[in-house]
């Protein structure tokens, strides 16, 4: 991550617009404990509050690192319950990042987010149908392949 993701001069930007890192050693006691550090590189996306809102394990390149960085605002918003923001941080993934690992998710994320701020099926309709043209193999085409009987 040294040499590749972190110097990129898009990810600089990106967490210095967007988060607030911190660096903690892998066998920093008691936080390894806490955050039950099994392997690295990890990140952990965590609220104001302290509360965890999305994890990824392993090398990221920059493109990667910002999406999953996204879909963790994204899911920090949607925690919360701010859907239309949870809607616009998981529509910035999909649109900036579409061929991102987390693209997928952020799919899922934002139909459950348009469902849950109008209590109208079509956001659901709308994330299957783009997990099943797009991401047809994915864990989340799977699991919102109920939501076609709607």
């Amino acid at each position: 991550m040294d040499k590749v993701t972190y110097p990129e001069e898009k990810v600089i930007n990106f967490i210095n617009d967007r988060v607030v890192p911190v660096r903690v050693p892998y066998d920093q006691k008691p936080l390894d404990e806490e955050f039950q550090v099994k392997w690295t590189p990890l990140f952990v996306i965590l609220g104001a509050d302290g509360k965890e809102h999305h994890r990824s394990t392993g090398f990221l390149p920059p493109f990667e690192l910002i999406s999953m960085i996204l879909l963790g605002i994204g899911k920090f918003h949607f925690d919360r319950g701010a859907f239309s923001e949870a809607i616009d941080t998981f529509s910035e993934v999909i649109e900036n990042y579409p061929e991102s690992g987390a693209a997928p998710e952020a799919v899922y994320y934002r139909g459950v987010s348009g469902y849950k701020e109008s209590s109208k099926p079509e956001p659901l309709k709308e994330a299957f149908a783009t997990l099943r043209d797009k991401f047809p193999e994915s864990e989340w085409a799977k699991r919102a392949a109920p939501y076609q009987l709607l």
